[in-house]
């Protein structure tokens, strides 16, 4: 029986599916959830005790690395987060007359200042505070939240404070928790200015300057220097020009304080240095005699009516400087309107700032304010006519009282004054009497002859006595000025088209170049520097107010020397007839320009020469200007005034010289004293106040000069 064969299976075809790989084992599976993936609970203990393990052994290997590697580190770092190093301020070195009188030094004062902290912690303190010491408690937190106080020491909130206010803090302490008072030094003035119209200012207070907070921009220049905010640092004057030397040197305080910013106790401490004392060439007396005499003279002359012109004498400002011809010391400075720069100490007012800003009292006239020249100019023209030949001793011109331009189409003539004919004369008699219209002839020749004398002759002259250029005087903010030329027309006419239209150079600016109108701007100090130049021969010098620097013991560490800065060949042939003219200003009554200020002045022994100007302003009383020096033989001091729309030359500044040299007739200006005796030094009380001067003459005298700055038009003047 056979079997049947064997059943074979169906082959069941396969359906492909995409191939997989392995799946490896991960945190996600091992956390999946009960329904996908089967639960596995100790595999998961297991890796979390692992990566906690893990955790701790490196926070204890990073604890076992500090404490085994760097404990000192780390206690530096701790230390460091615990002390605060704070800069102690040196006391600013002082400023001395010539004599070691002080101008401006220190003085103690009581300050009264409020912790940053305790008024967070105290709100109520600052409103009580305020009410004492009446300010708003705006204006406390506004001290407080000041960035220039330092974060770690109180907020001087009131210096120079009242006696009273103080006791009462200390008194009732319990009431203003975080006030604290304190005797501190601050910027004290303690000179004062003779009774009269300058009484409410104080000497030389715009050379003086002031002295307040670093700014912004001083700061980040000064930043190598060690400067940081809210150090004191001057902002004007002779405080600016001299900072460095007398900031002194800040010392060190380091203190502890605790994690919330309280001071715990000082570690150490490291004194600061003083600053030097800087000594001028300032006379104080003779300075207080300046001040009072431009300041009578001034608020004498305002609102007054001048006779030859009919207008009101306005006489806004003025200024006077005192130089000495053989150094170029500045002896005396002022500036009026002035006033007194205490205001400064402890942060000025709101009013007071206004009120400083809208009189102009902060400018400092004798170096920043910019005059037409008038009849003073008359130096350098003189001199070019001299020294280039055009003119001599000898020559003669014959003034009929009229210069009219030859060959000229139009309105071509020029007159003096009263149309006054002084007939033939030379170079002498013509700056005796500020005859304009023998410059006429002068600007007139050079301008027709430019071939054989260059195009500039005049303009050379006077870069030669320092005019239109910067005296180098050590004081910030002088101004420059400007000598009217070809160049400086071409210059405003690029600069502005239609302010100045006309860029061409006409007979009628050199006419009106030659005897100081037109364009030409001068300040008084660079007036001073010309006529300085010329009576010490032709030497030229920087004016100086600084004289020497000197430590608080009295050490001169710097004596500050005489600079030359140009020279002015001055010849016999060149300076005898100019000198003989300027003599005749004040000596030939009353052909003199400046004689009547100067009547029973004693020149037989004491020579004065000078010289009268008078700038026409349009529609305004003309700038007046007067220049004397003496004695005339061994000049020691140059003299120059000036007063803006004050009328003649001989009538608005002239008598202001007189007073001046009727002081110093018998108040002649002794040496400078190095090193400064210790006892001025330190005195507390100002010095003995000069005594009175003889009264200036009042009257006035009509005589040639001035003239308009219209071109090739008819000039008339005032006196010269």
């Amino acid at each position: 029986m056979m079997r049947p064969p064997p059943r074979q299976r169906a082959r069941k075809e396969k359906t492909k599916q995409p191939r997989m790989r392995p799946r490896r084992l991960s945190v996600g599976t091992l956390l999946d959830a009960p329904d996908s993936t089967a639960a596995h609970p100790n595999v998961r203990l297991r890796v979390a005790g692992v990566v906690v393990i893990v955790l701790f052994s490196l926070l204890l290997l990073r604890l076992w690395a500090l404490t085994a590697f760097q404990t000192s580190a780390v206690a530096q770092a701790v230390s460091a987060e615990q002390v605060r190093v704070v800069r102690v301020l040196p006391r600013r070195g002082s400023i001395l007359d010539r004599f070691g009188n002080p101008l401006v030094n220190d003085s103690m004062a009581e300050q009264i200042s409020l912790s940053r902290l305790k008024a967070q912690q105290n709100p109520a303190v600052v409103a009580r505070l305020a009410a004492l010491i009446g300010e708003t408690t705006a204006q406390v937190n506004a001290t407080l939240a000041d960035p220039n106080y330092s974060l770690y020491r109180p907020v001087p909130v009131l210096s120079n404070a009242p006696v009273a206010d103080v006791l009462y803090i200390r008194e009732h302490q319990s009431e203003f928790p975080g006030v604290s008072t304190a005797t501190t030094t601050q910027v004290n003035y303690p000179q004062q200015e003779l009774p009269g119209p300058a009484s409410g200012g104080y000497p030389a207070a715009q050379t003086l300057g002031y002295v307040g907070t670093i700014n912004s921009t001083e700061l980040k220049a000064l930043a190598n220097q060690g400067y940081q905010q809210g150090d004191p640092f001057g902002q004007s004057g002779l405080e600016y020009q001299y900072q460095s030397q007398l900031r002194g040197i800040p010392g060190q305080q380091r203190i502890q304080v605790n994690p919330q910013g309280q001071v715990v106790k000082t570690l150490k401490t490291i004194p600061a240095t003083p600053g030097n004392n800087l000594v001028t060439n300032i006379d104080t007396n003779l300075q207080q005699v300046v001040d009072n005499a431009l300041a009578r003279q001034i608020t004498s002359l305002r609102g007054t009516i001048d006779p030859s012109t009919g207008r009101i004498i306005a006489a806004p400002n003025g200024a006077a400087v005192v130089l000495d011809p053989q150094t170029g010391a500045v002896l005396a400075m002022s500036s009026f309107p002035s006033y007194n720069p205490s205001i400064w100490t402890g942060g000025i007012s709101q009013a007071n700032y206004s009120a400083l800003t809208a009189s102009g009292a902060q400018n400092n006239f004798a170096i920043d304010g910019l005059y037409t020249p008038g009849s003073t100019f008359k130096l350098n023209t003189a001199t070019a006519a001299l020294s280039t030949g055009l003119w001599n001793s000898t020559d003669t011109y014959t003034d009929t009282g009229l210069f009219t331009i030859p060959n000229c189409v139009g309105k071509c003539s020029y007159h003096s004054a009263g149309h006054v004919a002084l007939g033939t004369i030379d170079m002498s008699t013509a700056i005796t009497a500020s005859d304009d219209v023998f410059f006429y002839n002068l600007g007139y020749q050079f301008y027709t002859h430019a071939a054989q004398y260059g195009p500039t002759p005049i303009q050379n002259a006077a870069a030669q006595y320092g005019l239109g250029q910067p005296t180098g005087i050590d004081l910030p903010g002088e101004a420059s000025g400007q000598v009217d030329s070809p160049a400086l027309r071409q210059q405003l006419h690029k600069l502005s088209p239609k302010g100045y239209p006309n860029a061409g150079w006409y007979v009628g600016d050199n006419l009106q170049l030659a005897f100081g109108q037109g364009l030409t701007l001068l300040t008084p100090i660079q007036q001073a520097v010309a006529y300085a130049t010329f009576a010490n021969g032709g030497t030229r010098y920087a004016p100086e107010v600084g004289a020497a620097i000197v430590t608080p013991s009295g050490k001169v560490v710097k004596r500050i020397a005489p600079k030359v800065t140009g020279h002015v060949n001055l010849p016999p042939a060149v300076r005898g007839p100019m000198l003989t003219g300027f003599e005749g200003v004040i000596s030939q009554y009353p052909l003199g320009t400046g004689s009547q200020a100067f009547q029973g002045f004693p020149l037989s022994t004491f020579p004065l020469a000078g010289k009268t100007g008078t700038a026409s302003l349009a529609g305004k009383e003309p700038i007046s200007w007067f220049v004397a020096w003496g004695p005339v033989n061994n000049p020691q001091y140059v003299v120059v005034v000036v007063i803006d729309q004050a009328g003649y030359g001989a009538t608005g500044a002239a008598p202001v010289v007189r007073s001046i040299y009727n002081y110093l007739l018998t108040h002649p200006v002794g040496p400078v004293k190095l090193p400064p005796p210790q006892s001025a030094v330190l005195a507390t009380n100002p010095v003995t106040l000069p005594g009175a001067t003889t009264p200036a003459s009042g009257s006035t005298t009509t005589t040639t000069g001035g003239g308009s700055s219209a071109t090739g038009g008819s000039a008339t003047g005032g006196a010269g």
